[in-house]
């Protein structure tokens, strides 16, 4: 038996699978995996192969095929929430907060380039030289962003923000010690009640998983619509959901479909709440106005480092998309927003609720807010900071929508 040399071995098998490949139709995994699995044992008739050897060539060529290479193994590990690929000799992963660089690369540059083109054109989207940046998403949900030369300057960049299977419910933010039970509770009520609630933050907060966490505080025979430039929420517990996607415009620089197209279109198919993703430009104006048309308990997110800092943002998304006076613009924001939850990652990785605010209206010309629940830090235990969201002395204003709902946040010990 001559000795085995991995890496051209499995390169070798590759190549013959490909030959042996029927291009003329669409072969399904089974038949590939079982192709792949005749060539390897072909192969160790040659070359002396343990079980687990002959194990890994299947798997690796089989991912390399019809998966993502050498991508996979790291989607499929549980622990990993972030890929991020820069070039092809490039890659990190996030695990348990931390970051490290693997040793693992692409062969080369189109191999990685492939990856890309596959992960995008499964969702509908292209990517090029004169269209080099675009945001997908994998079977699974997770959210990919992909850059491409002449922009990325150091070859394809490919960035993966992985979630969990099963979404993170309110008992699992508590234990993780994001917010505390008493938080929980008030947040149900307000959810409830349908308050239309903005969660802010800066990114790998946890907004997305956030907001899908309030979601599962919807009563069941609500009718709602979630509007997204890549799907990533993972609402299960409503049946009446539609799941509205953003598309970019072709070649020829047609069928364009933006979020404020989806807003507007969604206000025609009698929703119950409008959940809207991220909020980035032009298209907060048609969310402020969906919340102030009778939509009410509407959720959406936004980047900002602070709740303040998301107020002034969203001004400024409005006035660069339209020429509505300032203060009109403030009026439509507090007049549409009830609750800002500003979320942060501290210095130990940790994810936590810094903030909770309700918008009291504009006054001598700016917004108004009133802090209820504040992060307070009271140490720090090998290198773990220390400290919960504690309640202010601010009284909790606007409980209108609580009382319409039949909810006492007194009676019930919640404030």
């Amino acid at each position: 038996m001559i000795k085995i040399d991995m890496k051209n071995l499995i390169m070798e098998t590759e190549e013959y699978v490909k030959d042996s490949l029927d291009v003329s139709r669409d072969m399904s995994d089974e038949e590939i995996e079982d192709i792949i699995t005749k060539a390897v044992f072909e192969k160790s008739q040659k070359y002396y192969m343990s079980i687990s050897q002959k194990q890994l060539i299947i798997k690796t060529i089989f991912n390399s095929l019809r998966r993502l290479d050498i991508l996979q193994p790291l989607l499929d590990d549980d622990e990993i929430t972030e890929i991020m690929v820069n070039g092809p000799n490039n890659i990190f992963i996030e695990k348990k907060g931390r970051i490290t660089k693997l040793d693992a690369k692409f062969e080369n540059v189109a191999k990685l380039e492939n990856i890309i083109q596959n992960i995008v054109s499964k969702v509908n989207r292209t990517i090029n030289e004169s269209n080099p940046i675009v945001d997908a998403r994998l079977i699974d949900g997770s959210r990919v962003h992909a850059v491409v030369p002449p922009i990325a300057l150091d070859g394809p960049t490919l960035t993966i923000r992985k979630f969990p299977d099963k979404p993170l419910t309110i008992e699992d933010l508590i234990s993780y010690g994001s917010i505390t039970n008493e938080v929980a509770d008030f947040l149900e009520k307000l959810v409830k009640a349908k308050y239309n609630i903005f969660i802010s933050g800066g990114t790998g907060s946890g907004k997305t998983t956030f907001l899908n966490t309030l979601s599962n505080f919807i009563y069941k025979d609500e009718r709602i619509i979630t509007i997204e430039d890549s799907a990533e929420l993972k609402i299960v517990n409503v049946p009446n959901l539609i799941r509205l996607e953003t598309r970019d415009a072709n070649t020829q620089g047609k069928g364009l479909i933006k979020v404020s197209h989806l807003i507007k279109a969604s206000l025609r198919m009698r929703p119950d709440r409008i959940i809207v993703g991220e909020v980035r430009g032009e298209e907060a104006i048609d969310m402020l106005q969906a919340m102030n048309t009778g939509h009410a308990g509407s959720l959406s997110t936004g980047h900002a480092n602070s709740s303040k800092d998301m107020l002034n943002r969203i001004e400024t998304m409005i006035l660069s998309s339209s020429e509505i006076p300032l203060g009109a613009v403030r009026s439509q924001i507090a007049s549409a927003l009830d609750i800002i939850i500003h979320l942060g990652r501290l210095r130990d990785k940790s994810r936590k609720v810094l903030e909770i605010n309700e918008i009291l209206g504009v006054k001598d010309g700016e917004i108004n807010t009133n802090t209820l629940y504040k992060f307070i830090k009271t140490g720090e235990e090998d290198k773990k900071i220390l400290g919960q969201l504690s309640r202010t002395e601010n009284v909790f204003i606007n409980t209108e929508k609580l009382e319409l709902a039949g909810i006492n946040l007194l009676e019930d010990g919640i404030i």
